[in-house]
C-alpha cells in the first residue's frame, strides 16, 4: 500500500491500544512505526531486480517483527522488567502496527515474504489496488480526528468505527473479488480459454471494476469485469507473450527470478535491438509498471542485457474510461493488440 495508507493505519491501531494511556502521541508514534517496514526501499540489494523482487521481504516478515517488538516497547516503554503492563501494552500496539502493514501489503498483488526466512514466497491476495481512497479515507478521517478532538473518548469511539469501516470494506472487496474471479472462469471457459495462470486485482482507485491477467501458453490475456456485467459482458484481449525472446538468456539467475517473482505472469517483447521483460499483473497493456532490459540484439542473436528498468506511462487521457467501464460494459480499455 502508499506510505499514507500505511502511516494512518499504524496511527490508528496503536491509538486503539495506548490512545488512553499517551492521548494523541500514540496515533503519531503509530504513522511512524507503520511506516518503517517499508525503509527497506533505502537499501540497494544490488541492482534494479534485486531492489524490486527484494522489496517486503526480511523487513515484512512476521518473524523479524515479532522479534524487532519487543525490542522496541522496551525502548519506548523505558520500563525495567518485561512484566510492566505499560511494556505489554506497547507490545501489543507496535506488533499489531507491524502485522497489520505486512497484511495490507499482502491485500495487494505485489507479493510479500511475510514468511521470510522460512521461505521467500511472495503472498499475495489482491484485493486492494495500491492507492485505494475508499479504504485510506476512513483511516485518515481517524487520524485527523484524534488530533483535532480533545475529547479523549470521543476519540477513541472515532478512532474505533473508523478502523471498523475500513475492515468492512475488505470484507466488501473479498465478496467482490470472489464474484469476479467466478464470473470471469466462466466468461474464460466459454471461449474455450483454460488458463495455467490467472490472477484479478482491482482496477485503480476502485474495487467495482477488475483487471485479471490469464496466461495459457505463448498466450496471455487482459480482462476486464465490473461488478455489475454478466459473463458474456467481461472483456478478454489476447496478446503475445513472445517468449522466443527469451530463449537464449532463460537460464540466467536474474531472469530466472524475474519470471519466479511474476508468479508465470510476463512478457516478452523488442524495442529496437533491446527485448524486454515485463510484470503482467502491474498496468495495463503497454504500459507496464516493470519492465526490465534482459537481452540484446547482437550480430543476429539474442545476448544477455544490462537489466535496466523501462518505465512506461499510462495515458492518462484514458482514466476516466475505467469509471465509465464500472457501468457500461460496452467501453473498451484494453489496448488492441496491433496498436501497441
Amino acid at each position: 500500500m502508499d506510505s499514507l495508507t500505511q502511516a494512518v493505519l499504524g496511527g490508528a491501531v496503536t491509538y486503539a491500544v495506548l490512545g488512553r494511556r499517551l492521548g494523541k502521541r500514540a496515533m503519531l508514534y503509530g504513522a511512524a512505526l507503520g511506516t518503517l517496514p517499508d525503509l527497506d526501499v533505502f537499501i540497494d540489494f544490488g541492482g534494479p531486480i534485486e531492489n524490486m523482487t527484494y522489496h517486503r521481504g526480511f523487513s515484512h516478515s512476521l518473524f523479524v517483527q515479532a522479534v524487532l517488538t519487543p525490542m522496541l516497547a522496551w525502548l519506548f516503554s523505558r520500563t525495567r522488567t518485561f512484566f510492566d503492563p505499560l511494556f505489554l501494552r506497547w507490545c501489543i500496539a507496535i506488533f499489531l502496527c507491524f502485522v497489520t502493514h505486512t497484511l495490507a501489503d499482502t491485500f495487494t498483488v505485489y507479493g510479500t515474504q511475510i514468511l521470510w526466512p522460512l521461505t521467500d514466497h511472495p503472498f499475495a491476495h489482491s484485493i486492494l489496488f495500491i492507492v485505494d481512497p475508499a479504504y485510506t479515507g476512513p483511516l485518515l478521517i481517524a487520524f485527523i480526528g484524534v488530533l483535532l478532538i480533545r475529547d479523549v473518548g470521543k476519540a477513541i469511539r472515532l478512532n474505533a468505527w473508523m478502523l471498523g469501516l475500513s475492515t468492512l470494506y475488505l470484507v466488501w472487496s473479498t465478496g467482490a473479488k470472489i464474484a469476479i474471479d467466478h464470473t470471469v472462469e466462466s466468461a474464460l471457459a466459454q471461449r474455450g480459454i483454460i488458463p495455467e495462470v490467472y490472477e484479478s486485482t482491482p482496477a485503480p482507485l476502485n474495487t467495482l471494476l477488475w483487471r485479471g491477467v490469464a496466461v495459457q501458453g505463448d498466450r496471455y490475456y487482459e480482462i476486464w469485469a465490473s461488478v455489475f456485467d454478466e459473463i458474456d459482458q467481461v472483456q478478454v484481449t489476447e496478446y503475445p507473450r513472445n517468449l522466443e525472446l527469451l530463449a537464449s538468456v532463460a537460464d540466467h539467475p536474474s531472469v530466472q527470478r524475474l519470471r519466479w517473482f511474476t508468479k508465470g505472469q510476463y512478457k516478452a517483447w523488442q524495442d529496437g535491438e533491446l527485448v524486454y521483460l515485463s510484470d503482467l499483473r502491474m498496468g495495463v497493456a503497454g504500459a507496464y509498471v516493470f519492465n526490465f532490459e534482459v537481452g540484446r540484439l547482437e550480430g543476429g542473436a539474442i545476448v544477455l542485457g544490462q537489466f535496466d528498468q523501462l518505465e512506461q506511462r499510462p495515458d492518462l487521457e484514458r482514466l476516466p474510461l475505467l469509471w465509465q467501464r464500472i457501468f457500461d460494459a460496452n467501453i473498451e480499455i484494453s489496448m488492441p493488440p496491433g496498436e501497441l
